[in-house]
């Protein structure tokens, strides 16, 4: 029987038969493709791109004439060739070796070869900088508190060893020296150095001139901004409550370890008739903490030397065995010393004493010059004042008692720094025209003075106060020279508590 053939099955097969016919919608990839570098390609591909037109099957008769009506509407779509540059300057060159198919057949421009903009040195340069901002900006955004900021080298409180501040000032001058050392001696007697550094006193502090280095420090620290009597009554008071080593090496010595133990209340109790009390007991304390703690480093690193054969510590080589053993043995028997000092040079203790707390370049200075017997210029008020008025320190620049300690440091002879500190302390005190705050109608002033014809005194100190004033003000000024000391400090920026370098107490 010979098969029917109706409308509706011969649409069908028409259908069937055009889309097994129809080439598939090509994708777009993201990969870029190889491109023709002829114009005769691209024609090609623009041709292929306009015959990808979707289809959709016809599910019935009627579905015919929609999907006719539809493809109508359809707008053709031509991928872009993402290759092409614009305004018809050709293609890109697509490097070779990329895994992309044809890009074998591709002509790569070869790169030409440029100079570096910086040199080797300029770029490591530039490449620190840059690391060291990301790791400022790292640490900000972390809320570390530390930074890694380079700190300037040199001494915590400014001092120029062997380099004065001025050096444009070229006063004082060796002559200059030698003629203000003769015409104060002759008034006030000679002062030379004592062979050997004196007993230490139970009754009298003095500004360092006992043999033992922590003695000598502590005892200019109670003597500092305040009168020998009470720096004298707040030793006696540690002595009373602490006493003194009867045996041992420490022998004849202030039990510091004992002092170092105790609570801070009992510390200042001892000491509080000496004035400051409150400032200097926790100075104290802090002081001892610190010589404790460095006494056990050391033995420690001294007990390792004697099996490794070096030791790492300041003036170290320069000790004797028995020194070494001495060191060893104190702090075995927990007698606090800084004796190791006497085997640093000048430069070295000023650093190594400057380091404690309370303790500045005056009482240092101080005990380089009595205890450990080095020639030092030490500066205190008195002194300061009459140097200023000499004109060995600048006049028209901004000097301050450690700029000036600097430069008299550098241009007063080693042979007269003992000599001339004693006498400027002596003359400061009792010369009726270089007291503190003296004037015209001071006590004393028709006496003249051995220096007068060297000196320009200048500020409240130049002599021309008030007549009405009378003898009433002057004696005044006179009883006030602690209040001047401690205005003094103020004007050079120093606290009115900082360590003074005065004179003998015992003379």
């Amino acid at each position: 029987m010979e098969r029917r053939i109706t409308r509706a099955a011969a649409a069908r097969e028409a259908a069937l038969l055009a889309a097994s016919t129809q080439p598939a919608e090509p994708q777009l990839s993201s990969t870029p493709q190889p491109s023709d570098t002829t114009k005769e390609s691209k024609v090609k591909k623009q041709a292929s791109a306009s015959t990808n037109v979707s289809t959709r099957k016809r599910k019935s008769p009627q579905g015919n004439t929609a999907a006719r009506n539809k493809r109508k509407k359809m707008v053709t779509v031509i991928p872009p060739d993402i290759s092409e540059l614009p305004h018809n300057l050709g293609s890109v060159l697509v490097p070779q070796n990329q895994g992309v198919s044809g890009a074998s057949n591709v002509v790569v421009k070869e790169p030409t070869e440029t100079k570096p903009l910086l040199k080797e040195e300029e770029l490591d340069k530039l490449k620190d900088e840059l690391q060291e901002t990301v790791d400022k900006a790292t640490e900000t955004l972390n809320g570390t508190s530390e930074t890694k900021t380079k700190k300037k080298k040199g001494h915590p409180y400014g001092l120029t060893p062997g380099i004065s501040p001025f050096p444009d000032w070229h006063h004082p001058t060796p002559e200059e020296c030698e003629e203000v050392n003769r015409l104060l001696s002759g008034v006030h007697g000679e002062a030379n150095p004592p062979a050997t550094v004196p007993e230490p006193s139970l009754t009298v502090t003095g500004c360092g001139e006992v043999p033992s280095v922590l003695d000598a420090l502590i005892r200019t620290l109670l003597s500092g901004a305040t009168t020998g009597a009470n720096s004298a009554m707040a030793f006696q008071g540690l002595v009373s409550k602490f006493g003194i080593l009867q045996e041992g090496i420490g022998k004849g010595s202030v039990n510091w370890d004992a002092v170092r133990r105790a609570p801070i209340k009992d510390v200042f109790e001892a000491m509080k008739s000496g004035g400051l009390a409150d400032v200097k007991s926790k100075y104290l304390k802090q002081i001892l903490d610190m010589v404790h703690k460095e006494n056990m480093e050391r033995r420690n690193a001294l007990l390792n030397a004697k099996k490794e054969g070096t030791a790492d510590l300041p003036g170290a080589n320069n000790e004797t065995e028995v020194e070494k053993q001495l060191e060893i043995e104190r702090a075995n028997e927990n007698v606090l010393s800084l004796n190791h000092l006497h085997s640093l040079t000048k430069e070295e203790a000023m650093l190594e004493l400057t380091k404690y707390p309370g303790i500045g370049p005056k009482t240092a200075a101080c005990v380089i010059l009595f205890c450990l017997q080095r020639p030092c210029f030490a500066v205190d008020t008195h002194i300061f004042r009459i140097c200023k008025w000499l004109g060995w320190v600048p006049p028209e620049k901004k000097v301050t008692e450690i700029t000036a300690f600097s430069h008299l440091e550098v241009h007063i002879p080693d042979h007269l720094k003992y000599s001339l500190h004693q006498l400027f302390i002596r003359h400061g005190k009792t010369c009726p025209r270089c007291r503190a705050i003296t004037g015209e109608t001071s006590e004393g002033w028709e006496e003249g003075c051995v220096i007068d014809h060297l000196v320009k005194r200048t500020g409240k100190r130049k002599g021309g106060e008030p007549p009405n004033t009378g003898r009433k003000s002057a004696r005044k000024t006179k009883d006030r020279p602690n209040a001047q000391e401690a205005e003094d400090h103020k004007t050079q920026g120093e606290e009115p508590n900082e360590q003074e370098v005065t004179t003998r107490n015992n003379e």
